[in-house]
């Protein structure tokens, strides 16, 4: 399906972007509403010097973004220069109004304390020439109370656009904060996929070599023991291709259904699958564990599958293996002890097995020890997972 393509953007918002892009361009159009709001009372009946000051005056606005500090102090001295020299005046109107926007422009985008000289320069003086021999009132509180709403304004529009800038600031840290978030679940969530398919294969495989090992020594002496055995060679590879097409479709879809994994209730199909390929395996619990919640489940089936692929592939089908289970005040412990006296310290630990099974009881508040045994030949495992009340039921 062909992508939509965006909707087409209106004139006003194309206009407005033009100007966001180029804002002299805006305050060139404001000399010219200024020039023409004060102009033909202003310059009405003058002269080609009194044009001159008149543009004078008004022209520094078009960089007052740029340099808001000195524009306002150039057009306030251009000002006076014009009123006192030429006689350019409009009570009301000129040269209060582009004196008005300088300053608004100083308050809007320079710290208060640029204002503060601007605005002292402006009330002293008013307030020499009005008040003394009959006060004028109205004029002084005309030029009090249009400098103080001037300074007002520009500091609430100042405070408000820093204001939206931080909200922006801000969604965009938390967009990016959410973002983070994701990747490292995505992340931890593969790897995880990646421990599990580790122990699938590795302990599918396993039983597979150690059945089929089994199958080529009994096809001379017992073809139909043999050809039973790799019927399980068989069933035990389309369990394992089962449980890897779930993981990867987790990997593909999210929307993907997921089945069950296995846990704690699945140890004794785990045991009965590893007997058929000759371990002896015994599977003894104790001080029935708390039900687990799915991820401590899993969490001890991974661990008891890899002790037990590590003893097949180590220790050799002939070896026998015990595995406890009981839960203790501090946690539930696991332990799995084999007879396997051919192992090496070495064998036993290298790859990522070991590793797989410390971060998952790690996952839980719990560690793992392996190694061999003190009371005679064979290896050793123990774990302990750390259960909160939100994990058991």
């Amino acid at each position: 399906m062909p992508d939509t393509p965006p909707p087409a953007r209106t004139t006003p918002a194309l206009l407005a972007d033009l100007l966001r892009r180029h804002p002299r361009w805006v305050d060139a159009g404001l000399v010219v509403l200024l020039g023409l709001a004060s102009g033909p009372v202003a310059l009405a009946g003058t002269g080609v010097d009194a044009w001159l000051w008149f543009v004078a005056v008004h022209a520094p606005l078009v960089w007052r973004r740029q340099a808001p500090v000195l524009v306002c102090w150039t057009v306030y001295g251009l000002a006076i220069v014009a009123a006192v020299l030429v006689g350019i005046r409009v009570n009301g109107i000129h040269p209060e109004l582009v004196v008005a926007v300088a300053i608004y422009t100083v308050a809007r985008y320079r710290p208060q304390r640029h204002v503060w000289p601007i605005v002292a320069a402006t009330e002293i003086p008013a307030v020499v020439l009005l008040l003394p021999g009959g006060p004028n009132w109205t004029s002084l509180g005309f030029i009090t109370c249009g400098l103080a709403a001037t300074v007002l304004l520009g500091v609430t529009v100042r405070i408000r656009r820093a204001y939206l800038a931080e909200l922006e600031e801000r969604a965009r840290r938390l967009e990016r904060e959410r973002d983070q978030r994701a990747r490292l679940a995505v992340a931890a969530e593969r790897a995880r996929i990646a421990r599990d398919l580790h122990d699938i294969v590795a302990h599918n495989l396993a039983v597979m070599v150690a059945l089929a090992d089994g199958a080529s020594y009994a096809a001379g002496t017992a073809p139909q023991r043999a050809a039973e055995t790799m019927a399980q060679v068989s069933a035990t590879g389309r369990q394992a291709l089962g449980e890897m097409r779930r993981l990867l479709g987790l990997l593909r879809d999210d929307a993907v259904g997921r089945a069950p994994q296995p846990g704690l209730g699945d140890l004794d199909s785990l045991v009965a699958q590893v007997r058929t390929a000759g371990l002896r395996v015994g599977l003894t619990v104790h001080d029935a564990p708390p039900v687990c919640g799915p991820g401590a489940g899993l969490a001890v089936y991974r661990i008891v599958q890899e002790a037990l692929t590590n003893t097949l592939k180590h220790a050799g089908p002939a070896a026998e293996v015990r595995i406890r289970l009981y839960s203790r005040p501090d946690g539930l412990h696991l332990e799995i002890l084999d007879d396997g006296a051919g192992r090496t310290a070495e064998a036993s630990t290298g790859g990522h097995g070991l590793a797989g099974m410390i971060e998952r009881a790690a996952a839980y508040g719990g560690e793992v020890e392996a190694g061999p045994r003190s009371d005679g030949p064979g290896w050793r495992v123990r774990a302990r997972l750390r259960l909160d009340d939100e994990e058991t039921t």
